[in-house]
């Protein structure tokens, strides 16, 4: 045995000095010895894989067995990161981050995002462990914020999970706790259609697809311009535009200073959308709302009493998250359980509403609330208070397949959302997993290291945004020029 471990010691010594990367450490620790396994694996199959009979062995034997899974080749301790670049297809910027071993993570910026907000983190990052993810995170979480100015943060963690599975040779829920469930519930989105009939048509064609559990968007912007139905909706009101710049536009103005308000024949008006939709899916299956407008606490929870006999799976963002005691007196004074926090960056964002069970459940996306480890930690932490977790997801299938991981591996999951269910090349962008990744309503937690998929650099090329290249070289952010330090 000690001959064995001083012959292990020095193929070690000899195949680390050698430059890393270079062709010849595909012949990596442990994978030279290919006739030492197939021994190895004669022998278990005669006397089984006992503790005892693999003690019986050499070193070379059990080692070989025990790493079989492990990337060939990868030396994780010796991972460095060289490079981070941005390919932007729609409105979605995709993240590759690159490695002195050949792997790379792949992540995105999520939907709506500035891809500045992930290049002013890479030299940041240059040259670190990428399997070093929190201390990682630590460095670059203070330039995240909440909505999309997340997706920067968000978009490196996220890669450096993939990373760091593929180096393993492990999928990703494992390096995550391991999971609670084979197959992740879905929930699908629905954009508004005007008509009430066909909107509870479209509805009804998503349950004819498989899916178990639904959700639709009902809002103002469907009734006011209908007579009586919204109260100070002109001059200054929805009327007033829905530019993204223009700070005292509708879309830019929180919904507790519009004074918008609602009317009895708005009410009617709004739940006739909600009945016509139960009428064709019937009430065994879950149908959330969302998308209702920007108006004060008080006009929602008017309207939420209204949809009740409809049996609302949850009312999702009546309000900004920041609200907390706003959304503690919806809660409190309806019967139907609400949901926030799409936009919410970090775990210590959730503390309030969660302490305080201002919301029954809680509704991050990987995407701006700090990537797959903190989602993790924020339904962990919902878990302790007794609040669900749905998750909410409307970018890349490459991290719509890493929220799938998180959701697997985290145990009060309720669903997903789907938010690409009628984009036709979606899931074209990426290949090594079996389509449609949608199954009866749920998707199957994929094995492969990593996320475990790859992008489809071809059809990648095809949807890229007019002006953007594939991965462009991005030295400009190679160096760091600032002190980032907070505190004094």
């Amino acid at each position: 045995m000690k001959k064995s471990t001083q012959h292990l010691q020095q193929r070690y010594h000899d195949e680390k000095s050698a430059k890393i990367g270079s062709p010849e450490q595909s012949q990596s620790l442990f994978e030279e010895p290919k006739n030492e396994r197939r021994s190895f694996f004669k022998k278990a199959a005669l006397g089984g894989l006992s503790l005892g009979g693999m003690m019986a062995l050499p070193i070379e034997d059990t080692l070989a067995h025990t790493t079989s899974k492990v990337n060939r080749s990868s030396n994780p301790s010796d991972l460095r990161i060289t490079d981070m670049r941005i390919a932007q297809y729609g409105n979605v910027p995709l993240l590759k981050i690159y490695t002195n071993q050949g792997i790379h993570g792949l992540g995105d910026v999520r939907d709506g995002a500035d891809k500045r907000y992930a290049l002013m983190l890479k030299s940041r990052i240059l040259g670190e462990n990428p399997c070093n993810i929190e201390k990682i995170f630590k460095s670059i979480e203070q330039f995240g914020w909440h909505g999309r100015q997340g997706g920067g943060v968000s978009g490196v963690e996220m890669a450096l999970w993939d990373l760091a599975g593929k180096a393993y040779g492990v999928p990703l829920y494992q390096l995550l706790g391991g999971k609670f469930r084979d197959k992740v519930r879905i929930y699908v989105d629905t954009p508004t259609v005007q008509d009430p009939d066909e909107f509870a048509n479209k509805m009804k064609g998503r349950v004819d697809m498989g899916y178990t559990m639904l959700k639709m968007d009902i809002g103002i912007g469907l009734i006011k311009d209908q007579k009586d139905t919204l109260t100070n909706k002109s001059p200054w009101g929805p009327m007033r535009g829905w530019s993204d710049k223009d700070v005292m536009s509708y879309t830019q103005t929180p919904h507790q200073f519009t004074h918008v308000q609602i009317t009895p024949k708005g009410l009617e008006k709004m739940v006739e959308y909600a009945a016509k939709v139960r009428e064709k899916v019937g009430f065994e299956i879950p149908l959330a709302i969302d998308h209702f407008g920007h108006m004060g606490y008080n006009e929602m929870i008017k309207l939420a009493k209204a949809f009740e006999p409809y049996n609302i799976a949850w009312l999702e963002d009546l309000i900004p998250w920041q609200n907390t005691e706003q959304w503690k007196r919806i809660t409190e004074s309806i019967s139907t359980p609400t949901l926030t926090g799409e936009d919410a960056y970090h775990k210590k964002n959730f503390k309030d509403l969660i302490e305080t069970r201002a919301v029954d459940l809680v509704h991050p996306d990987p995407g701006s609330a700090g990537g797959y480890l903190q989602t993790k930690k924020i339904g962990d932490y919902a878990e302790e208070f007794q609040i669900g977790m749905a998750l909410h997801h409307a970018a890349s299938p490459i991290t719509f397949m890493g929220t799938v991981h998180a959701a697997a591996a985290t145990y009060n999951f309720i669903g997903l959302e789907h938010h690409s269910v009628d984009n036709p090349w979606w899931e074209d962008l990426v290949t090594g997993v079996d389509k449609p990744f949608v199954k009866d309503g749920y998707v199957t937690v994929p094995e492969s290291p990593g996320i475990g998929l790859e992008l489809n650099e071809d059809e990648v090329k095809k949807r890229l945004r007019e002006g953007e290249k594939f991965f462009a070289p991005t030295d400009d952010w190679n160096e760091i020029k600032s002190w980032d330090r907070t505190w004094s």
